[in-house]
């Protein structure tokens, strides 16, 4: 599968931008940038103009709101200490009329109301001895691959090319997954930003007929064990904001619910709403 996505730093006498270019999911997303505050406001405005991206997204320090709300940005969430403690805030514009316009919204709050309501901290279920869980390499980014075709026919990266999950392994990301007989059978990320010292939970996969096991927690309890202990305490996680499952994985694992993302990206068959969840890793979650 081509993606025609990219990243890349531009920079003029006034500012300097860190550029996602995510023409698969025709949007612009700006994951950094220092200078003039209004110049990087308008030349992301420009990027994303001269692209024919439907959605621009900045990545935003808590100082610099007021810029992006003067702007014509909305706010759609944060994620607390993203920036070596310091929060993200994620400020849109849209630049198509569809892509502001989510017809499942109030589904998805409805949605979070029974989250909401979910006790904490329960502990996940032991499965059949015949799971076996293992922290897998580049060795396996064939069967990883497979895994991530038969459980999403449309995903944002290209996970069902082996070659693009060894890039992301040599890049740092960090993945768990549970064997079943010779097969991986649910598997899940850690995306680290070692520059920010934070970690994206990613990339979450159960086959079906696997999925009364409850392996995915499992997977993300032990990929925060190792983000711990590379002292990574900024964790969070975007989970498509019509799955029950995932969400009320994250909430129960300690997560706090930071707001969604509209159409954000396609994934499954459509352009879906992403909700952010994130967790300082270091605070005790009981309640």
């Amino acid at each position: 599968m081509v993606r025609n996505s990219m990243m890349e730093v531009i920079k003029d006498e006034h500012c300097s931008l860190t550029v996602f270019h995510d023409h698969f999911n025709r949007r612009v997303r700006i994951d950094d940038y220092r200078g003039n505050i209004q110049s990087v406001i308008e030349y992301g405005l420009r990027i994303a103009r001269q692209h024919k991206a439907e959605k621009l997204i900045f990545k935003v320090r808590r100082e610099h709101a007021s810029a992006f709300l003067e702007n014509g940005f909305l706010l759609e969430g944060k994620i607390e200490g993203y920036f070596l403690g310091s929060d993200c805030l994620f400020f849109s514009r849209f630049l198509t009329p569809g892509r502001k316009t989510s017809s499942s919204w109030v589904e998805e709050d409805e949605m979070i109301d029974k989250v909401a309501i979910l006790k904490r901290n329960v502990k996940a279920a032991i499965p059949p001895v015949d799971y076996q869980l293992k922290k897998l390499g580049g060795q396996d980014s064939v069967q990883l691959a497979a895994l991530y075709d038969k459980v999403f026919s449309i995903y944002p990266t290209p996970m069902n090319d082996p070659e693009y999950i060894k890039k992301t392994i040599q890049e740092g990301t960090i993945y768990f997954g549970f064997d079943y007989k010779g097969e991986i059978v649910s598997a899940s990320s850690a995306e680290i930003n070692s520059f920010y010292q934070n970690a994206e939970l990613t990339d979450c996969a159960t086959l079906k007929e696997h999925r009364q096991y409850g392996l995915m927690k499992l997977l993300l309890l032990q990929l925060e064990k190792e983000l711990k202990d590379m002292g990574i305490f900024c964790s969070y996680s975007l989970a498509r904001a019509l799955s029950f499952g995932m969400n009320a994985a994250l909430h129960q694992l300690g997560y706090s619910y930071r707001g969604r993302l509209a159409n954000n990206c396609l994934i499954f068959d459509k352009m879906e709403d992403m909700n952010i969840w994130c967790r300082n890793l270091a605070e005790d979650t009981e309640e």
